[in-house]
Parts: structure tokens; C-alpha cells; sequence
């Protein structure tokens, strides 16, 4: 999806007044919602995740058979525009590492946005395979940030 998309479907929400919007498109799901009038909106970090198929190749040597093997992944996406951070603050330790266990509901990163720092969570339990983003870079709505083999 991009911002047009985004935008478009802003303007739908308004023409008919909805509070909130969710859609799936494509393996991605983006969720609106706007604050009441006169109440007090919350900021709650919302983490949206693709799961994929990926398929490597393993040849036998001694018969040179071709063999599939699947391994199922999920990709944790920047719910937001913002900064990535790994850890709360330069001096500490970042919060996940490749290879490492995560727990559902465990925060795996920060994302800074209009000087808000928002925890993002892992919806799976399962083994952090790769970090796509470096630390400090900007991430956009959506953006594969993360790589985890559900466990």
C-alpha cells in the first residue's frame, strides 16, 4: 500500500463517517482509527506481521536428488513512519539479537515518531532469523523490519 492508497481510504472514512477502517490487501492489513471528539485519543502501537512460505534448495550429494524444504517465516513490520531504534537508550544493550527466543508481547525495537517513542511488540514466539533495518535509520509504514521462524 502506499500513501495514495492511505490517503483514499482516509477520505472514504470521512465522506461516511466511520470511526474505524480495516483492510487486508495483498497479505498486508492496515487498521485506522479516529480519536473521538472531544475524547482523548490513545496511542497504542500496533504490530503487523506477513507470514510467507520460503523454499531453499538441499541437493544429496550421493544420490543428487533434489529436496524441498520449507520453512515458514513471519516478517514484523513498522506499523508507523519513524525512526528504528534497537534499544531504549545508546548506552543500553539492544533489546533483541539474531538467533535469540522472542516471546509474544517481548518489545523487540523502538520507533520514534514526532517525538513519541513507541514500543513495538512481538505478536509470535519463535527465533529472531535476521534484522532488516540498522539502528537510527528511518523506517516507512509497512517495512519488513524483522525476520522470525515461529517456534
Amino acid at each position: 500500500m502506499n500513501i495514495k492508497e492511505i490517503k483514499e481510504m482516509l477520505s472514504l472514512m470521512n465522506e461516511n463517517n466511520l470511526v474505524e477502517l480495516e483492510i487486508e490487501k495483498d497479505g498486508m492489513r492496515i487498521r485506522l482509527k479516529k480519536g473521538i471528539p472531544g475524547g482523548e485519543a490513545i496511542a497504542q502501537p500496533v504490530v503487523i506481521q506477513q507470514e510467507k512460505i520460503v523454499t531453499s534448495q538441499q541437493t544429496q550429494t550421493a544420490e543428487t536428488k533434489t529436496q524441498e524444504k520449507t520453512v515458514r517465516t513471519i516478517e514484523i513490520k513498522a506499523p508507523m513512519v519513524g525512526t528504528f531504534y534497537r534499544a531504549p537508550s545508546p548506552e543500553s544493550p539492544p533489546y533483541v539479537e539474531v538467533g535469540q527466543i522472542i516471546e509474544a508481547g517481548q518489545v523487540v525495537c523502538i520507533i520514534e515518531a514526532m517525538k513519541l517513542m513507541n514500543e513495538i511488540k512481538s505478536e509470535v514466539r519463535g527465533r529472531l532469523l535476521e534484522i532488516l533495518v540498522d539502528n537510527g535509520e528511518p523506517v516507512e509504514f509497512g517495512q519488513s523490519m524483522f525476520i522470525v521462524e515461529p517456534l
